[in-house]
């Protein structure tokens, strides 16, 4: 029998041979189709063209990756990469990869998504990407868990048992067997922990670990607020049983150590629910005609020592939380609302920063360190605006003196580049049970900036202390590890998008002549105040932003205009401000500079915790939204247009800033689009527009407690008046 002669292969099959060796043997080299010819040696224009070819076509089969236009690299076999996952409410995810990928985040399907969940750290096989697809892979490894416990509603059915959790993007209810129930009944809101998750399981498995209560009761939806954001709602009794240990005498050998403001006149400004008062004023007239005004902080960490289980829980909490009803401290009771608190009539220990200021507010002198203060009153902001106003009520000299002193401070801080921020702040007058009777609007004046100034003073000025190497004594070299609160440029395509959409208003938001982006924002937030679009503008701009956060790394805080910033004055509810204090004291007593790794992972975790509080407020103020509007099903507004998405408009009501949403399916005149670049839904017949800042009558249609959602109707003849 003959053999067959082999197949000769083409001139083609041989180029593409010769072009994969070249990449497989240069894995991190980029190539295109000029210098693969020339390292090839293919010199004719057609041979040329055929590399051009070749190359598209390995890039189709997923052997090459095209990193940019025309450029090719090796798409390793199998190449896995780490990330966090961003679940959708579908159950697919999107990867956020830890360093730079082509084509950027890597959609990852349901069904590979593998048990992980949303937040969670991840390691994902990266499939080979076809042109102009988007990267995909698959989850292989959980290496960190974001969060293992959920809270729910406990479903309870023919001896079946699961908690049908209220996160949204959690697409899976957690199965807890009989003996893991923790006398959980059917219907009551409860805290599951996922205990394990087989393989092939569809649903993890779990077990109670607290009763909430039940479904309704304010304390139950309150608390539940908070687990959904991680945030602990009681104290372990072991720290409430330490600070309970707590010596809060003050001897007087402690005294001597100290600076003695106690014959000084201070007094606090709070608010008029305040408890933890963390920071007070003092002044006196100097003899050389100047003033020396103290800013005085409690002296938190002379109570809270390192090691302790006071300083462990501090340092996990990170932050008090204020939800609409109540605060939940970071520090016990013991220490947030008495032993540390500036309490009238009482001597307290605090950490201060002293100015010698003349009476233009220029800053002659500073000094930082530990006081002893006795504070000689307590002023709610009310008290202190109506003397401020009146001129008349007790220490009226040193309330109007301070206040003329904050006005030229914050006339000098605004000329230097810093942004009027002035949101108004939605609250609720609720009753014992924590129903919300009303809606009030709460806006900043003389007596809140009085403080704001002299708060920023203090927080700057020692921020400069340590930043500018003041404490280096003039040496050069590298500033000490220290804690800044930063806060970055804005994003200029973000800034340009802002600007592009306010000018439909009449505005500019665009810097004119000689101006800054920052006067020329404050320039618009002026111009909109009083106008029905001033909340949304205000709302974009804020979005236009950065966020500020915490970090060893100083660049600034661009929002203030300060170069160097920190946090010293809150340490009741704020444990970076802990840290300040701390590491003020260290280098004040000529000590060595900390690790600065270490304090990055500390600043990192307080801006985390932050962050969660802050959702948490949202959560909490957006529950008595609608909780409030459930009584006004059926009812007429005004309202204006604060959002647009693909789903549908939000709407916020003029008259008390409650916000809701028309679903796009109930536009039913016409088959309405988004224009993401106009912020806009226009309709395809008709061409009628819906856009952000469009005033609206809408009805209450539905006030939905457990998603926390507003759902409002377009009034009748709505849609007639919008043609």
């Amino acid at each position: 029998m003959g053999h067959k002669k082999k197949k000769k292969p083409s001139r083609k099959d041989e180029l593409r041979q010769l072009i994969q060796g070249l990449f497989f043997n240069n894995p991190k080299r980029t190539f295109n189709y000029k210098q693969v010819s020339a390292l090839l040696e293919v010199k004719k224009k057609t041979g040329r063209q055929q590399v051009q070819i070749i190359l598209n076509e390995l890039f189709e089969s997923g052997y090459l990756n095209e990193v940019a236009s025309g450029k090719y690299k090796l798409l390793s076999r199998g190449s896995t990469i780490t990330g966090v996952v961003d679940m959708t409410a579908s159950g697919s995810a999107f990867v956020i990869p830890d360093e730079d990928v082509e084509g950027g985040d890597i959609f990852i399907p349901r069904n590979n998504m593998n048990h992980a969940l949303h937040g969670d750290q991840v390691k994902v096989f990266m499939h080979a990407r076809r042109r102009n697809r988007q990267p995909e892979g698959e989850i292989i490894e959980i290496l960190k868990r974001k969060r293992e416990t959920f809270v729910g509603v406990m479903q309870i059915s023919r001896g079946l048992a699961f908690l049908v959790v209220d996160d949204r993007i959690m697409p899976h209810d957690i199965f807890i067997p009989g003996k893991a129930l923790n006398d959980a009944k059917d219907g009551q809101k409860a805290i599951a922990r996922i205990v394990e998750w087989p393989e092939r399981a569809k649903n993890p498995i779990g077990e109670v670990i607290d009763v909430l209560g039940d479904i309704g009761d304010n304390q139950t939806e309150m608390h539940a607020i908070l687990a959904e954001f991680n945030l602990p709602y009681k104290y372990p009794q072991e720290v409430i049983d330490e600070a309970e240990t707590i010596n809060a005498e003050i001897s007087e050998d402690e005294i001597s150590k100290r600076r003695d403001f106690r014959k000084v006149t201070t007094f606090t400004i709070d608010p008029v629910d305040a408890k933890d008062f963390d920071d007070a004023l003092s002044i006196q007239k100097l003899d050389n005609g100047n003033w020396e005004v103290g800013v005085h902080i409690a002296d938190v960490t002379h109570y809270v020592q390192p090691k302790t289980l006071l300083e462990k829980e501090a340092y996990e909490r990170a932050t008090s939380v204020y939800l609409v009803d109540r605060v939940v401290p970071m520090l016990p009771e013991r220490l947030s609302n008495f032993i540390c608190s500036l309490r009238p009539d009482e001597e307290k220990l605090c950490f201060s920063a002293v100015f010698e200021m003349d009476d233009k507010a220029e800053i002659k002198n500073s000094w930082f360190g530990r006081t002893v203060i006795y504070s000689d009153r307590r002023f709610t902001y009310e008290e202190a605006q109506e003397i401020i106003e009146s001129g008349k009520g007790d220490l009226a000299d040193e309330i109007l003196t301070l206040d003329k002193l904050a006005k030229q401070l914050r006339d000098e801080r605004f000329r230097t580049g810093s942004v009027g921020f002035e949101r108004t702040e939605v609250r609720f007058n609720i009753d014992e049970d924590g129903k919300p009777l009303s809606v009030y609007f709460k806006e900043p004046k003389d007596a809140n900036k009085l403080i704001e100034e002299f708060m920023l003073l203090a927080n700057k000025k020692v921020a400069q202390l340590i930043g500018k190497k003041e404490m280096d004594k003039g040496r050069r070299g590298h500033a000490k590890t220290f804690v800044y609160r930063i806060h970055d440029v804005p994003n200029p395509d973000k800034f340009d998008s802002f600007a592009t959409f306010v000018r439909k208003f009449g505005y500019e938001a665009l810097p004119k002549g000689a101006e800054t982006i920052s006067s020329s924002l404050n320039r618009l937030l002026t111009e909109v105040q009083g106008k029905s679009e001033q909340n949304m503008i205000e709302t974009l701009a804020i979005r236009t932003m950065a966020k500020a956060v915490y970090s060893t790394h100083n660049i600034g805080h661009y929002g203030l205009a300060f170069k160097h910033y920190t946090h010293f004055t809150s340490p009741i509810r704020r444990y970076p401000d802990m840290m300040v204090h701390r590491l003020l004291q260290r280098y004040l007593d000529g000590g060595r500079s900390v690790n600065e790794e270490t304090y990055e992972e500390m600043c990192e975790h307080s801006s985390d915790m932050e962050q969660r509080a802050a959702d948490a407020e949202r959560a909490s103020i957006k529950y008595k939204q609608v909780e409030f509007m459930k009584e006004h099903i059926g009812q007429e507004f005004d309202g204006v247009v604060s959002g647009v998405t693909e789903w549908g408009l939000y709407v916020e009501i003029n008259e008390n800033k409650c916000e809701g949403m028309i679903p796009i399916r109930d536009l039913d005149d016409d088959y309405y689009h988004f224009d993401e670049d106009n912020y806009c839904l226009i309709g395809r017949k008709y061409n009628r527009s819906y856009q952000l800042g469009d005033q609206l009558k809408i009805v209450i249609a539905n006030a939905n407690l457990e998603r926390k959602q507003l759902d409002f109707a377009l009034a009748d003849g709505q849609i007639d008046s919008n043609k």
